[in-house]
């Protein structure tokens, strides 16, 4: 049994706000057991406008965020997936979505660019990503002590053709800032949705509340088994969700409906 966990934030325009956050939870989700631990999308900044994260892009390999990320994963010895950070991109007014992974060492072993943009107009509710983010080309995953972790974010999920580029995972990973309104209609069924067409695990770290920009994210960070169950569950606010990972059970499952065997197309 391997013990995984996901921290649900709150972000706020203030990093150092954001990064005293994530420690305490990161901490907590640490002394659950957990060995591999996710942060939500956009943890480090939720500005005021979309271009404010553009302001705090770091370069790779230097910064106050990545820096904390590696410090957190060699302090509590685990594998630390650093929901996303502005990384700067090859345009000044635009940044990528990056998702980093730590191993428990705190040396960065993989990085993720969000390759899905959101885009989404509802009566007020309006946004665009491609305003202020580059969209990422290449499908990531990592081997962990416990199997292949798939990597995704948010919009992602939407597509399912990016998890089955993946190969056979025994996790996948989805970090998010899904609004309330298609989180409400939409989250759930397409996170569980995901687990089972995949027979893995899935993992969702989100943000969940209303922040000081006054932005609703609909929360409900989650672990659900390749069966497709709800195994844990946090629904709005702060804290930590985490669970285990049963490898004798991901294996019956695709041993008793070997769906991925019987892929034709």
């Amino acid at each position: 049994m391997t013990t995984v966990a996901a921290v649900q934030m709150i972000s706020t325009p203030d990093v150092a706000e954001n990064i005293a956050t994530a420690r305490r939870l990161v901490g907590e989700a640490a002394a659950r057991g957990a060995t591999l631990v996710t942060l939500p999308e956009y943890w480090p900044i939720m500005g005021m406008s979309d271009t404010d994260k553009v302001a705090h892009a770091e370069a790779p390999g230097q910064g106050p965020i990545q820096d904390c990320m590696a410090q957190l994963a060699r302090q509590h010895g685990i594998w630390l997936i650093g929901g996303t950070l502005p990384l700067v991109s090859s345009d000044a007014g635009r940044v990528m979505n990056t998702t980093l992974v730590y191993d428990p060492q705190g040396a960065p072993v993989q990085r993720y660019d969000k390759i899905h943009l959101f885009g989404f107009t509802k009566g007020s509710e309006n946004y665009d990503e491609a305003r202020t983010i580059v969209p990422g080309e290449a499908v990531v995953a990592f081997e962990a002590p416990f199997g292949r972790v798939g990597l995704s974010v948010c919009y992602d999920l939407r597509f399912p053709e990016l998890y089955r580029a993946m190969g056979e995972c025994a996790l996948i990973v989805v970090t998010a800032a899904f609004t309330h309104t298609t989180g409400l209609a939409h989250w759930e069924v397409l996170l569980r949705a995901r687990a089972i067409e995949n027979q893995c695990y899935v993992l969702a770290s989100a943000q969940g509340g209303t922040h000081v920009n006054g932005r609703r994210t609909f929360g409900h960070s989650m672990l659900i088994d390749p069966w497709g169950e709800v195994k844990a569950l946090l629904e709005e606010g702060e804290g930590v969700v985490s669970g285990a990972l049963d490898a004798a059970f991901l294996a019956g499952v695709r041993e008793s409906l070997p769906a991925l065997k019987h892929r034709k197309l």
